[in-house]
This record gives structure tokens, sequence and C-alpha cells, in this order.
């Protein structure tokens, strides 16, 4: 009796997870009369329970992960709903009521997961909505009508439907901060609407059939945009307008065909993600170093070998992750070692024969995969990592390495006694050619030493000639 007492100040209930198969609802739930929000997540429920309708003052819905097939019923008597979350349910189009869309106040909407084949009629009234989720369904349409109203959205996902194209009048949703279209076959989509959409923050476009000629060619106007998702299109190379985008952190490029990237890359300067995997690329613009806020590269699934990794990856101070998997690495520059914050290496699918010393002595490593490199032969760890010599080398290879040689000569430096067969076919091919500038080098000091060693032979004569004159004189006196 005590416990019935306190029901009429309940603000919140959650119900998930218990069995309401049968029909069986608490009773006492109706009690709640200043219940704000109500979870009947997994429950088994096949209609919304009469008991709802005592919930005069519920806000928020949310019956996600069960059986039902239509939201008719007590909704619309809920004046201050504000919030209906009904994903994964068997709800079709017949069975969401078109008066729920008359609550004043409703403002977030999710509907996926179902089998919805079109845009829910009346939706278009809903004026005050601000988070529509109707993804993971069969629609393959959009009425042009349902932004006109909807002007006030700021969370939009349309992803994993049938779309072909999208209304023109999308351009008026001036303040929507995440669009997520993924998984639609928009070949008849030209994007012109994403210019105007000023305050994007989030922008996902995978799998949407994007190529260099459907893609908006300026993006200026989207100051920001934060995270683009433009995986596993059709483009050849990265679009222009991404290079505008000054507040850029992530950029998911993966799954194209793109063979090269551009120096622009440098202007984005707030980029902490770049996923760059299962693309054409033979190597990485130097510019890339010159983004400091870095964290993540992954470039696996590539054409990199060791010329393709710029020398100066040591710059990325904040580099935590660096995926390179399935290349053609022989080796990995000693910079990319010295990036202290490194958390995870994956290299594994590679043709590596060696790894940098220095590999032993990054302070936070906790991932170093290099499965499937069969020549590997991996570095000594020093034992005195204490001894401030060893941060000095002295080696001929390093000397070489910082005089800017080839690999394959710094390598042969190394006295051959690791198996670099593979390498040792790049010295054969080089060999010609740096044995005739040896050559030439021999010539060049032959002659400046012969020329000095003239030299000196004439300053000699000239002291021996004018001792002999001194001489001569005092003979004379």
């Amino acid at each position: 009796m005590a416990a019935t007492g306190v029901l009429p100040f309940i603000r919140g209930v959650d119900l998930s997870g218990n069995d309401f198969k049968g029909g069986y609802f608490p009773e006492h739930v109706k009690c709640m009369s200043s219940l704000r929000w109500l979870k009947l997540n997994r429950t088994g429920l096949c209609y919304l329970p009469e008991e709802l309708a005592s919930l005069q003052k519920l806000e928020h819905l949310s019956v996600s992960h069960n059986s039902l097939t239509t939201l008719h019923g007590e909704l619309s008597s809920l004046p201050n709903l504000r919030a209906v979350v009904a994903r994964a349910n068997s709800l079709k189009n017949s069975g969401v009521p078109d008066d729920i869309f008359q609550l004043e106040d409703l403002s977030v909407l999710d509907l996926s997961y179902n089998q919805l084949t079109e845009i829910p009629r009346e939706l278009e009234n809903s004026k005050n909505m601000l988070v529509l989720n109707l993804s993971h369904n069969g629609i393959d349409s959009i009425p042009n009508q349902l932004f006109i109203n909807l002007t006030d959205l700021l969370y939009l996902d349309l992803s994993d439907n049938k779309l072909d194209s999208l209304p023109p009048q999308m351009r008026r949703l001036v303040h929507l901060q995440t669009l997520i279209l993924n998984n639609n076959p928009l070949m008849h989509a030209q994007l012109r609407q994403l210019p105007a959409m000023v305050a994007l923050q989030t922008l996902h476009l995978r799998n949407t059939q994007r190529t260099q000629s459907n893609m908006p060619t300026s993006l200026e106007g989207l100051t920001n945009l934060a995270d683009v998702d433009l995986s596993c299109n059709d483009l050849t190379r990265v679009p222009e307008g991404l290079y505008s985008l000054s507040s850029l952190k992530r950029l998911n490029l993966s799954s194209n065909q793109i063979s090269e990237l551009s120096l622009c890359i440098d202007q984005w300067t707030q980029l902490e993600t770049l996923n760059l995997s299962r693309n054409q690329l033979t190597s990485l613009p130097s510019a890339i170093c010159k983004l400091s806020k870095l964290k993540k590269l992954y470039v696996n699934s590539n054409k990199l070998d060791f010329d393709g990794l710029p020398p100066g990856v040591s710059k990325l101070a904040n580099l935590t992750e660096f995926m390179a998997a399935n290349n053609n690495l022989e080796l990995i520059p000693e910079g990319l070692c010295r990036c202290d914050k490194l958390k995870k290496l994956v290299l594994n699918k590679n043709r590596l024969v060696t790894l940098p010393e220095t590999i032993h002595f990054l302070p936070d490593l906790e991932i170093l995969d290099v499965r499937e490199n069969p020549n590997l032969v991996m570095p000594p760890k020093p034992v005195d990592r204490a001894a401030e010599w060893y941060n000095i080398d002295f080696s001929l290879q390093n000397q070489l390495r910082l005089a800017g040689a080839s690999p394959a000569i710094v390598a042969a430096a190394g006295g051959g006694a690791s198996p670099r067969d593979h390498l040792a076919r790049k010295m054969r091919l080089r060999r010609k050619k740096d044995s005739s500038q040896d050559d030439q080098a021999k010539q060049v000091l032959k002659g400046m030493s012969d020329v000095a060693q003239e030299k000196k032979n004439m300053e000699v004569r000239k002291t021996t000639f004018k001792r002999q004159d001194e001489q001569v004189r005092r003979l004379h006196l």
C-alpha cells in the first residue's frame, strides 16, 4: 500500500527485458500519473498496452526490439509526447497512425529497422521534428513536400533504403547537423543541395555510387563539417570540394579507386583520423606529415613500398595508430618509430625483411602485427637502453640514410648479414648507375688532387729560387 502511494511521484520506469508476450502488463503503471519516460524494449510486445492512456505527462516512449506490427492505439492521446522510439519491430506503413503527426511537441521519431516502403503519410506536418531516423527500411522515394515544413531538423538518417534520388527541397535543411545516406543506390543524386546545408557536422555517403562527376565541386560554406564518410564508392581521386573543409576531423575514403593524393591535404589541419585503405595508392605525399593532429592513419591494402612512405613521418607526433597491412613494404622509415604515442602498428602481409631497432623503444606500443612477412628478421633489442650514446647512430647505414642515399644502398652498407634478397635485386638494377657515378667522382677527385699537388710544387720552387737569390746577393756584398 505504501509503495502504491509513491507511484504518482515516479518520473521514469525501465521495464525492458521483461516478458509481456502473453498480454500481461503491470496494471500499477497506470497509477504513475507523473511518468515522463517509459522504456519497454525487448519485452515481446505485439501491441501497445492500454495503460498508456493514463500517462498524460509521458514525454518519451521507447518500444524497440519487439514484435509490434502497429502503433495504433493510445499515442495520439498523449499531449506531451515528444519522442517515439520504435526501432526493430515489424511495422509496415499501415501500422503507423497519421494522427501522431498532429502532436505539437513530437520532435524525435525513430522507425528504423522496420518494413516501411514509403515515407509515413502526414509526416510533413511534424513542424517541430528535430530527429528523424527511417533507416533500414525499404523506402524507395521521398515526396517533395516532406522537407517544406521540417526545416528545424538536426538529425536525419535515411541509410539502407532504396533511394535513387533526393528532393531539391532538402536544401531547406539549413539547421541539419547530421545527414546519413549510406547504402542507397543514389545514381541520380547530384547532391547539389549539400552546399546549402551550412550547419552540417556529419555527412555519411558510404556506398552511394559517388563518382567525380556527382560530387559538388565546392563545399566552402560547410565550415562546421568534421566527419565525412565516402567509403565504398567509385572515386578515382579525392573530390576537390573536400580540400576546403578546414574543420575536418574524420575522413573515410576507403574502398575506392584513388591512386594519388594532392599536396592540398595539408589544409586539413584539424584532421585526426584518415582512412585510405583499399585503394590504389603507390605513395603518400610529404604534405601528410603536416597533419600535426593526426592520430589514426589507415592505408591497408594499397600498393605502398618503402619509397612510398615519406621520411618526415616522425613529425606526426600525435599518431597512435598506423595500419598498413597488405602492401609492398620492405622496410619502414625509422621516423615512424619516433612517433612516441604510437599504440598500434599493423604491418602484416607485406615484404618486410627487418624493422628499425628503435621499434623496441616505442614506450606506449601495445599491438605490433607483423604476421605473414616470411623474410622478416626482427632486430635485436639493445642491451643497454639507458646508455646515452646509443641514441647517436654513427653507423655507415645511418650516415648514408641522412645523406639521402637510396634504401638499397643503405641496406647494402649493412654487410648483407640478413636475408635481403629482394633488396639485392634493386641494388643490381642500380649498380651500373652507381658505379658510373663513383667513377666520375673518382676522376673529379683525382683532378682536384693533381691541381693541388702542382700548386704545392710551384710554391716549393718559388721558395727555393728565393733562397738562392738571397745567397747570391750576400756573396756580392
